[in-house]
Parts: C-alpha cells; sequence; structure tokens
C-alpha cells in the first residue's frame, strides 16, 4: 500500500516537472519560429525591392530557402497565387496562414493575426509600399522577439520550478 503511494508520488512529480519542462519548451518553440519569420521576411523583401522579382515567385524561392511548416506557408501561398482564379491574394495568404497555424501551434493567434495581417497590403502596392508593410511587420516581430529574449530565461525558469513545486504540493495534499 505505501509502495503505491510512493510511486503515485513520483508520477505525480514528474508529470508536473514535465508540464513545467514542455510549457518552458513551447516558450523556446515560438522564439525560434518567429526569428525564422523574421529572416523569411528579410529575404522576402530582398528579393521584392532589391531583386524587383514578381510576388509569387519571390513567395517560392523564400519558401524554399527553409524547411518546415513556415517554408511550406511561402510555398502554399506562391502556389495559390498561381492557381488562383478570381481570388484575391489576401484570401490566398490568409488559406495558407490558417493551414499554417494548424501545423505549427507554438505561435501564439496574435502571432498569426499579424502574419494574415501582412497578406493584406503585399501584391496591391508598388514595391515602395510593400517594402514598408514589410518593415512594419517586421518592427512588429521585432518586439515579439525581444520581449521573448528579455523574459525567456526567467520564463523558463518559473516554468520548471513551478512544475516540481505544484507536484511536491500536490503530493503532499494527497499523501
Amino acid at each position: 500500500h505505501m509502495i503505491g503511494k510512493w510511486l503515485g508520488g513520483i508520477c505525480i512529480l514528474c508529470a508536473s516537472w514535465g508540464m513545467g519542462l514542455w510549457l518552458a519548451s513551447q516558450w523556446r518553440g515560438r522564439l525560434r519560429a518567429l526569428e525564422t519569420l523574421r529572416r523569411m521576411v528579410y529575404f522576402l523583401k530582398g528579393e521584392i525591392t532589391y531583386g524587383h522579382t514578381a510576388l509569387e515567385e519571390a513567395l517560392r524561392r523564400v519558401g524554399r530557402r527553409e524547411d518546415g511548416c513556415l517554408g511550406q506557408l511561402f510555398e502554399r501561398a506562391a502556389g495559390g497565387i498561381a492557381g488562383r482564379e478570381g481570388e484575391s491574394l489576401a484570401a490566398v495568404w490568409k488559406d495558407a496562414v490558417s493551414q499554417a497555424e494548424r501545423e505549427l501551434p507554438v505561435l501564439t493567434r496574435e502571432d498569426w493575426e499579424q502574419l494574415e495581417a501582412l497578406g493584406e497590403h503585399l501584391g496591391y502596392l508598388d514595391v515602395d509600399m510593400q517594402e514598408r508593410t514589410l518593415l512594419l511587420y517586421l518592427e512588429q516581430l521585432e518586439l515579439s522577439i525581444e520581449y521573448l529574449r528579455a523574459h525567456g530565461r526567467e520564463r523558463c525558469r518559473l516554468y520548471t520550478s513551478l512544475g516540481a513545486a505544484g507536484g511536491m504540493f500536490l503530493i503532499l495534499v494527497l499523501l
């Protein structure tokens, strides 16, 4: 009987500590995803402003440079532009973003909304306006990245410590 209590206590402690570790990894994963997105948008800006590349081709080139969900997002958007029949670029971009949102859960709803808003202004404007739109989005990304970096170490420690402490508290209450 006593061994069962101890084993249960160990399971509770491991689960709560694991939850803290998972939350910390989500924080770090969001930071990495936003940094990747920032790099991709810089590439897109370069393709459009300096290479004078059409948006469809620019999105495709940037998407090919990056593996994973974000690269597929850009490639999906490029494919959607190529195959659209009366559908606006904003709608194509929104579809690509909503599909990526299901595949990359570490980003917050706010992150996805900002990315979605980017597509509303691309393609319709001249090169200067597209560059300004991309710069504004990069500014928003930079603020999010700075916040995550500034609070990352303390948050990750807090999550793991609270997970372990919460597990110990639960063990004391239950035993």
